[in-house]
């Protein structure tokens, strides 16, 4: 099968092989999966820079869209011809997405609804989970405010919608103009341009100097000094699953306890089993509904993974980046 993998650490230029590779065989309570769309994710190119390889090729992404062509031993055979979404692909496994096929546990597999798009199921191992995630560890948020920070990004375009879908008022801080009139078609209500606005006092103009009752944050070391400021109501809780810096932010311990402060912090590759149960069946329910738009931002071949990966890693970019498998 075509496939692209890298052997080593580095740059996508200089470390990334396109060519042939052995298709792989389904294993017991595994499906073989002919993908047709992956997804690439920021987490895909940061692993491709620095995690330690743990097999002499890595096939990098995680999320995946195709039709179940096989199936091992324990699976049944009704499975073939499903079409399915993957999640975690390349979660501590050597062989991704990036590829005509691949082996996985049936579990990470997920029903695709015969009117969801493949591109829309790449998205979903962990733009759309994470989403979902996030927005469900605040609770019930109807008529409550929630900020998503970084609310154009492909996890907050998602977590916003969902958090519209709930009864909430949703602000969201962007980076331009554009990304404005990409959050606010997912529902936001206002848009804060934090290179140019005091994203605090913002907040607090747009609450009546209460706060956001609650906040999605994709970037806990500069949240962490907006809590300081008053963007997060007595009582809030932070639901949180990234950082820019992953030095240790200062956290005012005293300031949290007696505003009651709650942080939730989640990995959504290691989510419980009930939690990740509870996500999958979300998100099928979503897509069955049809209520979420998908942002398809760039498209590229399998051939042509050092771009992808490479506009990823710019930022600039508005929406998901795919590539076709087939």
């Amino acid at each position: 099968m075509k496939a692209a993998w890298y052997e080593k650490n580095g740059e996508a230029r200089d470390v990334l092989i396109y060519g042939d590779i052995d298709t792989p065989a389904p294993g017991s309570g595994e499906v073989l999966v002919r993908l047709h769309v992956s997804g690439v994710n920021p987490s895909d190119y940061k692993s491709r820079r620095t995690r330690p390889l743990n097999a002499p090729k890595i096939i990098p992404h995680s999320d995946g869209a195709g039709v179940i062509e096989a199936v091992g031993s324990g699976v049944s055979n009704t499975r073939v011809g499903e079409r399915v979404w993957t999640w975690n692909a390349q979660w501590q496994r050597p062989y991704g997405t990036a590829a005509q096929y691949i082996a996985l546990p049936s579990e990470m597999a997920v029903r695709l609804p015969d009117d969801t798009s493949f591109d829309a199921g790449a998205c979903m191992g962990i733009p759309g989970l994470t989403a979902f995630e996030a927005v469900r560890r605040l609770g019930d948020i109807a008529g409550k405010t929630v900020l998503v920070i970084g609310a154009s990004s492909v996890v907050g375009h998602y977590a916003a919608q969902m958090a519209v879908l709930k009864g909430a008022r949703v602000i969201g801080t962007v980076g331009s103009e554009d990304k404005a009139g990409h959050a606010k078609e997912a529902g936001v209500s206002e848009t804060i341009n934090y290179k140019t606005e005091n994203t605090a006092e913002r907040v607090k103009a747009l609450t009546h100097g209460k706060g956001a009752d609650f906040i999605v944050d994709m970037d806990f070391s500069t949240t962490s000094a907006l809590l300081r400021e008053g963007a997060l109501a007595s009582h809030g809780i932070v639901a949180c699953y990234g950082s820019n810096s992953y030095d240790e932010p200062s956290v005012p311990f005293r300031f949290f306890l007696t505003s009651s402060i709650q942080l939730s912090f989640f990995l959504i590759y290691d989510l419980t089993k009930a939690e990740r149960s509870n996500a999958l069946n979300g998100i099928s329910e979503l897509l069955s509904s049809g209520k979420i738009k998908h942002a398809i931002g760039a498209r590229f071949k399998l051939n042509e993974i050092i771009a992808a990966h490479e506009t990823v890693e710019a930022g600039k970019l508005i929406g998901n980046v795919v590539i076709d498998c087939s």
